[in-house]
């Protein structure tokens, strides 16, 4: 009996494939860098490639919810960080893992802070956010709508 859907040589049809990519950095001053611009390849080759529609919204908030991530898992983690992009649904999930177990908490709102607001923004910005422990470290995963909403408003949540 033949499939309904062709599979791919690999035994999985088109849609069932994770379409990600996963780049170790160094923990050095590059990175940052060098993740923005990983991230902009991905979805730029996601949309080429797929035709999966892009808002540009969603390629310039995901260059930035990976900055601040890349950013903080520098500040405080020695070693090495790892950072996955995947398409989900209708969501890019930038997901970071460092080797810090210490899980991030947004600080309160306070208009006379200068800097550390990177993880409020990431929130504020994202869909979804989780932080969870690992056997070593942590892994921050946030999600970002690929379309801006059809009604006008600004994709994202408030930080709680």
């Amino acid at each position: 009996m033949e499939p309904a859907v062709p599979l791919d040589e690999d035994g999985t049809a088109p849609e069932e494939r994770t379409l990600q990519t996963t780049v170790a950095l160094s923990g050095e001053g590059t990175d940052i860098a060098q993740a923005r611009h990983l991230a902009a390849g991905f979805l730029t080759r996601v949309q080429a490639e797929h035709g999966l529609p892009i808002s540009q919204r969603a390629m310039d908030l995901t260059q930035l919810v990976v900055s601040e991530l890349v950013t903080n898992a520098r500040k405080y983690a020695p070693g090495p960080i790892l950072l996955d992009l995947r398409i989900a649904g209708d969501t890019v999930e930038v997901v970071v893992w460092d080797s810090d177990p210490v899980l991030p908490v947004a600080r309160a709102a306070d208009a006379g802070r200068v800097g550390q607001h990177g993880l409020e923004i990431v929130m504020a910005v994202s869909q979804g956010f989780e932080a969870q422990r690992e056997p070593v470290g942590k892994r921050i995963t946030a999600r970002i709508a690929l379309l801006d909403d059809p009604g006008g408003e600004l994709a994202g949540r408030r930080p709680l």
